[in-house]
């Protein structure tokens, strides 16, 4: 074979393996299995799949025309050096198809564990509920939860290009595993559907136009510290959509990620996206002072002082800090101030505030949750984040009982919306007197009329042994709906009497073929190593 002919016969050969190695993709409805309280949303699994799906047609219709074209004329005028480089870039767009399927798998697979499969799925609705903005601002994308060994938490937000090609489907939050216990599960999540919001309404490029002139207007260290809060201004967006929706929860949760050595809390590096840890606690709790005034936030940040105090550091720290303090108070009310397009003229810290969730207002709901634990279920996730974050803050909460409420939330969470989910599939009518649906951000719906989308659904135990969560009376658990018997025609219901089978009508056609029975087979006796099979006669 000539070298020209072997060059060509050799890529398409590879052309084929990858076209064979791309049939044993298969969707993820197909290959991962997990409970159905654990699975995506229906929103989410259909816009990861379809992506998907896309991107493998149009990969497969590359490498068929690189056949053909391999197979034509076009080819044999060309060098074996065009050949093999036209094949090597059909492999890099393969293997970045591979790559996407990878992003998704990590963020699937966890859902096949059964605990944690549950969990990541109640966070799925807890994320939803902190991204929902009444008003109409924006279409929320579907979020997607999974859990990582790291310390940090992260977003691959919606509609962004993913490296192969095409925008994301759905909003990806990573988790630190470390967090998921106490108020650090809340502030971690809401933290990171912050930076989904904000790209959501363009707050960070509406922003910084803001900032840079303050820092023309400013002279010494002040025009550095508003240099500095311009290159921060999206982590500090996203702290202030974290307090805003669950209170003080996040800078709780936010001190226990940035407690670390000394050395690392003042930190400064112009290059890091991530205000140092020292001056973001104390922005949070300004934040937090702004939008719901009450003096626990001074006593937070005097306490974080306490723990790490500013001296002894180095001389053009110290006028960091002192510019970046200097600053703070302009910078709260000129991000709250901000009214960016999006908004429709409205002020950031007027959309993004919540009265219901002052201080005051939180242990309210606490005090009659504890009366009636019914109304914790009924509640908006990020609302029974904000109220048990603070019962805890102010000493009406143990860690432990913490811990097994927000347990036994999540898990309500994913099993109510996976019910709700399947009834609506089902149009199962709805029932009188029943609990509010999980629909995050949608109407409520009277008791007696249809809901559009899924019946609601009485609330009830999920996992007793709780103080504020208790059994209720009778058989625990949610009432499903009746399962309906199966009756055959013309019967009332189930016979007691044992089945019979039914007479079959004889068969018509030609007789069976007659087989001569076998002769039985003599079995083998076992034999020594070593010694020779005697055959039998």
């Amino acid at each position: 074979m000539q070298a020209r002919h072997l060059a060509t016969w050799m890529l398409e050969q590879e052309a084929r393996a990858l076209l064979t190695r791309l049939d044993r993709v298969k969707p993820f409805a197909l290959q991962e299995t997990m409970l159905p309280a654990a699975a995506l949303s229906p929103a989410a699994q259909t816009g990861i799949e379809q992506y998907l799906m896309r991107g493998r047609r149009d990969l497969r219709g590359r490498i068929h025309r690189f056949i053909r074209w391999l197979q034509g004329p076009g080819a044999a005028a060309a060098p074996p050096e065009e050949l093999q480089r036209q094949f090597t870039f059909l492999r890099l767009q393969f293997n970045l198809a591979l790559s996407q399927l990878d992003l998704f798998s990590d963020a699937i697979t966890q859902r096949s564990e059964s605990e944690t499969g549950v969990w990541l799925s109640g966070l799925d609705i807890a994320a939803q509920d902190a991204l929902a903005l009444p008003g109409g601002y924006f279409d929320a994308p579907p979020i997607v939860c999974y859990l990582h060994r790291g310390l940090g938490g992260a977003i691959r937000r919606a509609r962004t290009r993913l490296p192969g090609g095409g925008d994301n489907p759905v909003a990806i939050i990573r988790i630190p595993r470390e967090r998921m216990i106490g108020y650090g599960i809340a502030s971690s999540l809401v933290h990171e559907v912050g930076h989904q919001a904000a790209a959501l309404l363009g707050l960070v490029e509406s922003l910084r136009p803001a900032l840079q002139q303050r820092r023309h207007a400013s002279r010494g260290p002040s025009a550095r510290a508003w240099l500095l809060w311009e290159r921060w201004i999206s982590e500090i967006v996203a702290d202030v959509w974290s307090v805003a929706r669950v209170g003080i929860s996040s800078s709780l949760g936010l001190i226990g990620v940035v407690s670390l050595p000394r050395a690392f809390v003042f930190r400064l590096n112009a290059d890091d996206p991530h205000p140092f840890a020292w001056i973001r606690v104390k922005l949070s709790c300004a934040f937090g002072d702004a939008l719901y005034p009450n003096p626990q936030w001074r006593q937070l940040a005097n306490v974080w002082e306490s723990f790490y105090p500013a001296r002894g550091l180095r001389p053009e720290l110290t006028d960091a800090v002192a510019g970046l303090e200097s600053t703070m108070p302009e910078l709260v009310r000129t991000v709250l101030g901000h009214r960016p397009l999006a908004l429709r003229g409205q002020a950031l810290g007027e959309v993004v505030r919540m009265p219901g969730r002052t201080p005051g207002r939180l242990l309210a709901h606490y005090r009659r949750w504890a009366a009636n634990p019914e109304r914790l279920r009924v509640a908006p996730p990020t609302l029974a984040f904000a109220v048990l974050g603070q019962a805890r803050a102010s000493g009406l909460l143990t860690p432990e009982k913490e811990n097994r409420l927000l347990g036994n939330l999540i898990t309500y969470w994913a099993l109510r919306s996976t019910l709700d989910v399947n009834a609506s599939m089902a149009r199962l009518p709805l029932a009188a007197g029943v609990a509010a649906p999980l629909g995050i951000g949608g109407p409520q719906w009277p008791a007696g009329a249809r809901v559009p989308a899924g019946p609601q659904w009485r609330a009830g135990s999920v996992v007793p042994g709780s103080a504020l969560i208790r059994p209720s009376a009778g058989r625990a658990g949610l009432p499903g709906p009746p399962r309906q018997r199966r009756a055959w025609p013309g019967q009332t219901g189930w016979s007691a009497a044992p089945y019979q089978p039914r007479a079959q009508a004889a068969r018509t056609g030609q007789p069976a073929i007659p087989r001569q029975p076998r002769a039985p087979v003599r079995p083998i006796r076992p034999r020594a190593l070593g010694t020779r099979a005697r055959t039998s006669a």
